[in-house]
């Protein structure tokens, strides 16, 4: 197995969603699943931020009239369903599916044209940058992937190449914040953010129970289990 892995930078203007990255630094994205064959794409992404970037964010993310993977300029008319899977206030999951993808000048279609079905996609956003991580069977060609996705680019938007490699481990991070629940990961990111795993802390734990108004033993209790979650995705990718 292979590995491509890609950057796709947006210069301010150039996509609605992008913008929102672009104008809210706290913004992030993560694709956890998405799986793609020549007829249809189907995904999951992880929005992850402040109250006012999720608001507009989704906005964009969902509107059925709109394409959030083209890279071109022509009006992709493709079906496309969003579905909010969980929404908190700064926290968005949302299941995409896609019919009719070759009419869709987008990343997961253009790798899938070229190296077959079977393809493996990491994908995540923040700021101006869209990057992508793609496995792919070693015996397929690769020579023409990036010509092929650069050709497609349209004012705006270039391409990066970070590495073409043999495969290595894949982001145990990935994995462990696509099990994290919301609660969890609003645990983690206060306590991140408060100094707790600085050394020395800068706060306590009844300190954030008191921040994020909830009884302290609870707080203890999905702190903890956030924290198990993490580490063991680590030490299972070490064995």
């Amino acid at each position: 197995m292979r590995e491509f892995e890609f950057v796709l930078r947006y210069e301010p203007g150039t996509d609605p969603l992008m913008d929102v990255f672009q104008e809210h630094s706290g913004l992030t994205a993560r694709t956890s699943e998405c799986t793609t064959t020549t007829d249809a794409m189907w995904r999951i992404d992880h929005l992850r931020g402040p109250a006012p970037a999720i608001n507009a964010a989704e906005e964009i993310f969902t509107d059925h009239d709109r394409c959030n993977e083209c890279l071109d300029d022509h009006a992709c008319d493709t079906y496309r369903e969003y579905h909010v899977l969980d929404r908190e206030a700064t926290s968005l999951t949302v299941y995409t599916y896609r019919r009719e993808i070759q009419d869709c000048h987008s990343v997961p279609y253009i790798v899938t044209d070229h190296v077959g079905e079977g393809a493996v996609f990491e994908a995540s956003r923040t700021g101006g940058a869209y990057r992508w991580k793609v496995l792919y069977p070693e015996d397929q060609p690769i020579s023409e992937l990036y010509d092929a996705i650069e050709s497609e680019l349209r004012d705006g938007l270039t391409l990066d190449v970070s590495h073409l490699t043999e495969a290595g481990r894949w982001d145990p991070l990935l994995r462990a914040e696509a099990q994290l629940s919301p609660d969890a990961h609003e645990v983690l990111g206060t306590a991140a953010a408060a100094g707790y795993y600085e050394r020395p802390r800068e706060t306590t734990v009844s300190e954030l129970s008191d921040e994020l108004d909830v009884a302290r033993s609870t707080l203890q209790y999905r702190l903890r289990n956030a924290e198990d979650t993490v580490i063991s995705q680590f030490v299972e990718e070490r064995r």
